[in-house]
């Protein structure tokens, strides 16, 4: 084996000192680059994304979304009813405050301008449904016309819900 005096392993160790210092950043990323072409391995510089590996992905964020759209939009539709059913039992209850000092029945913009229910109040239903007030005798019913914008149908809103037939009072 070869002996090198001090000085000229100092002077040695001093310009491997050196070299790493003027090496640049980018000079020593490329040499784990270099090692792992050599082994076979590709990397991300040398290897790009196909269009199937795109479009898989896009497949996969297009089927998270479609499930995410079956759970939100039953639950964003009971939203709108429980939402209508809110603003009718207010509603309610302004007519109810109304017929204290007044017999007859009032309209929504009679119990606004009363000061009953506030301006910023919903006085139209989630589907743009103006609340409809029937006051017979005693009883105050507030109604909209629900989702499909026609009165009569299963998917009113109604306050207070009317109830049931009896099953013995159809055959009597």
């Amino acid at each position: 084996m070869r002996k090198y005096s001090t000085a000229s392993t100092n002077a040695l160790l001093e310009l491997g000192q050196l070299r790493a210092k003027l090496r640049s950043r980018s000079e020593r990323q490329e040499r784990p680059r270099r090692l792992l072409g050599k082994l076979g391995i590709p990397t991300l510089a040398t290897r790009g994304v196909t269009l199937v590996e795109v479009m898989i992905v896009v497949a996969i964020m297009a089927m998270v979304a479609g499930g995410v759209a079956l759970v939100v939009i039953p639950k964003f539709k009971k939203a709108q009813v429980d939402t209508a059913e809110s603003g009718a039992r207010v509603i309610r209850q302004a007519v109810q405050q109304w017929q204290m000092s007044n017999a007859d029945c009032p309209t929504v913009s009679q119990l606004v301008q009363q000061k009953l229910l506030d301006k910023g109040a919903n006085t139209v239903d989630p589907w743009g449904n103006r609340f409809q007030i029937n006051c017979d005798n005693d009883e105050i019913t507030v109604s909209t016309a629900g989702p499909d914008k026609k009165t009569g149908t299963a998917d009113d809103v109604t306050v207070p819900k009317p109830s049931a037939p009896e099953e013995g009072a159809e055959g009597k």
